[in-house]
């Protein structure tokens, strides 16, 4: 990683502080919302560990605020979107797509080759997930389920579920995720219903 991106993560830990204490919440009222151990938090907030994308995305979805403004990435890109690119230790790439606080959170993510025999690390939390493959092939274990998702392929699951994302060891995985809080969900329309015949159609 370059320093731009050491200094980025580097900052994460005082931040993430900064915001629990904001909001009056201890280290075990932050770990029973996000799923993430009070220990490990504690570490985060130390700035012994850094974080994966696992862990950003509730905890970000628990402050209220979007993954870059979490992270403070350096803006790229158009500056009429100003998107942040979010480069994690793991080697994933995290793309914010939206920028409001609250409601349905757009992601586009890019993760690097794994190893088919990684063991998952699950993760629950509040929330609703969409997910869309573009290239390459995700792993998804939900629950007891151990899916190979390819590109066209799509899957929405509730969080609160046990869930871990990865890429094989056949390349890297590039994916859209929709994330919402615990009732709020994709809204998929599916085809007009095509004309009676001897009716024309709209």
């Amino acid at each position: 990683m370059d320093e731009q991106t050491d200094r980025t993560l580097d900052a994460v830990g005082p931040r993430l502080k900064q915001l629990r204490l904001r909001h009056g919440l201890t280290l075990t009222d932050l770990a029973e919302r996000t799923g993430i151990s009070a220990s490990t938090l504690s570490r985060l907030e130390a700035g012994l560990r850094r974080p994966t994308l696992e862990q950003l995305l509730p905890l970000a979805r628990v402050h209220g605020v979007t993954l870059d403004d979490l992270v403070d990435a350096p803006p790229t890109g158009d500056p009429r979107i100003n998107l942040r690119p979010i480069a994690t230790n793991d080697g994933s790439t995290i793309l914010p797509l939206t920028r409001r606080p609250g409601g349905i959170q757009a992601y586009k993510f890019v993760l690097p080759a794994g190893a088919d025999d990684r063991e998952p690390d699950r993760r629950t939390h509040e929330g609703y997930d969409w997910v869309f493959v573009l290239n390459g092939t995700l792993r998804l274990v939900l629950g007891d389920h151990n899916l190979l998702l390819r590109p066209g392929e799509a899957a929405e699951f509730d969080t609160r579920t046990p869930h871990w994302f990865g890429a094989t060891s056949a390349g890297p995985v590039e994916f859209l995720s929709l994330v919402g809080k615990q009732g709020e969900r994709a809204h998929v329309r599916a085809a007009p219903i095509s004309a009676e015949p001897g009716t024309s159609g709209a």
